[in-house]
């Protein structure tokens, strides 16, 4: 007894440095509620509780020594049978020590006791410096993909096969879909594809690159679309050519495709067979807009005055000088027709006159006008195809059909 009323004067001196003595004697009114009689700022707070014979503590170090008073007790007893090595006394009862007791001080003791990080500003060796690595964090926003080409399996893939990705960054929602793509499970598929239908291995950069929306097409579409080219008699190498010179070709639907070609045909007036070799050779017929291909036959027939017959052979001869610009092709035929004075019938024969620059031909007509040499008939001798006008090198014009040096042709030109 002497050893336990030590120990609960020891732990009740703690309790007074603590100020925790200073709250006032416990009034019980029940068997189940504690209450205290008055609230003092700045003291430790003793709550009720209706369920437990014991207070609730809500303060930890309140509730640290009320728990080590519970423990010194129960202890100083248990020490004693142990050492007298007898029963106890008769009268005297005492109860085993709940864990219930312990069980917010174990809480804690164990959140105390929990192992620390490491300081930031713990001294390290250079070689432990050294095996740190520091990656820097995603941004959630760029404006550029290579900041996440280095996390991007996909997008290091597709950098393999030559995309550029500078061009498809520029379209913010083909980026955004490159950032989301799984490559075994989104682009290989496409890929293996597009080689099925005749893309060879160094085109596929150039072909991702200009069509990156095609990983969002299902391959069943794709080969649906590629399906109704087959069954209008277009052959693999025409397909090969189709797929790569017009890559937003296989987003467009059979309807569409079926509508682009009924309208070339109609309009022109072509043949099936004709009209495939047209699209063939210029693939973009299919894809581009039609607004510029109505305007220049109307070009063509009202304000040229080229009758249908010859805007076929025109068109058929050069597939390009039909989506040509206005501006260009009325200028042109401006200056061949009425400066020249070439007919109609020759230029028909030689439309690719149209795709050269208006200045060089200019420049070379007047040479030989001053030179006299400016022949375009074909009836007339020294006779100059507007091809060979248009199409040869400086050299090769000037030593056959001016028949001068190209120095002299060089020292004309500064007088223009």
């Amino acid at each position: 007894m002497a050893l336990l009323t030590q120990q609960i004067s020891r732990c009740c001196c703690l309790l007074k440095k603590c100020n925790i003595m200073n709250t006032g004697k416990f009034r019980r009114q029940s068997n189940k509620t504690w209450t205290l009689p008055l609230k003092q700022p700045g003291l430790p707070v003793l709550w009720p509780d209706r369920h437990f014979h014991q207070p609730v503590l809500r303060n930890r170090r309140t509730r640290l020594f009320y728990n080590l008073i519970q423990f010194c007790s129960s202890s100083t007893v248990l020490n004693q049978g142990d050492e007298n090595k007898s029963l106890p006394l008769v009268g005297q009862q005492t109860e085993p020590s709940s864990s219930s007791d312990f069980k917010e001080l174990d809480d804690d003791d164990n959140s105390d006791c929990e192992e620390s990080l490491p300081s930031a500003l713990e001294e390290i060796s250079e070689d432990e410096a050294v095996q740190i690595v520091a990656e820097p964090p995603l941004p959630l926003e760029s404006f550029t993909l290579q900041d996440y080409v280095d996390h991007s399996e996909t997008l290091q893939k597709l950098v393999l096969l030559g995309v550029d990705l500078s061009k498809v960054e520029k379209r913010p929602a083909a980026a955004q879909l490159l950032l989301k793509l799984d490559f075994a499970k989104d682009v290989t598929k496409i890929l293996l594809f597009l080689k099925d239908a005749g893309i060879k291995d160094d085109q596929l950069g150039a072909f991702l690159t200009k069509n990156p929306h095609i990983f969002k097409e299902e391959v069943e579409d794709l080969e649906t679309r590629l399906a109704y080219l087959k069954s209008k008699k277009f052959s693999k190498e025409a397909i090969a050519r189709l797929v790569s010179g017009a890559p937003y070709l296989l987003l467009f639907s059979v309807e569409r495709l079926d509508n682009r070609l009924g309208f070339l045909q109609r309009e022109l007036g072509l043949s099936t067979a004709k009209t495939r070799d047209l699209v063939t050779h210029l693939p973009r017929l299919l894809t581009g807009s039609l607004e510029p291909i109505k305007e220049n036959l109307k070009v063509y027939e009202l304000e040229l005055g080229f009758s249908k017959n010859d805007i076929r052979q025109i068109v058929c001869r050069i597939p390009k000088n039909l989506d040509i610009g206005k501006k260009k092709l009325t200028h042109i035929f401006d200056y061949l027709h009425n400066e020249m004075d070439i007919p109609h019938c020759i230029i028909v024969h030689f439309p690719q006159v149209f795709n050269s620059r208006l200045l060089r031909i200019k420049e070379r007509h007047l040479f030989l006008k001053f030179l006299g040499r400016a022949q375009y008939d074909p009836k007339q001798p020294n006779y100059i195809a507007l091809d060979k006008l248009v199409a040869t090198a400086d050299d090769v014009f000037c030593t056959e059909f001016a028949k001068t040096s190209i120095e002299d042709f060089q020292k004309f030109l500064k007088t223009l």
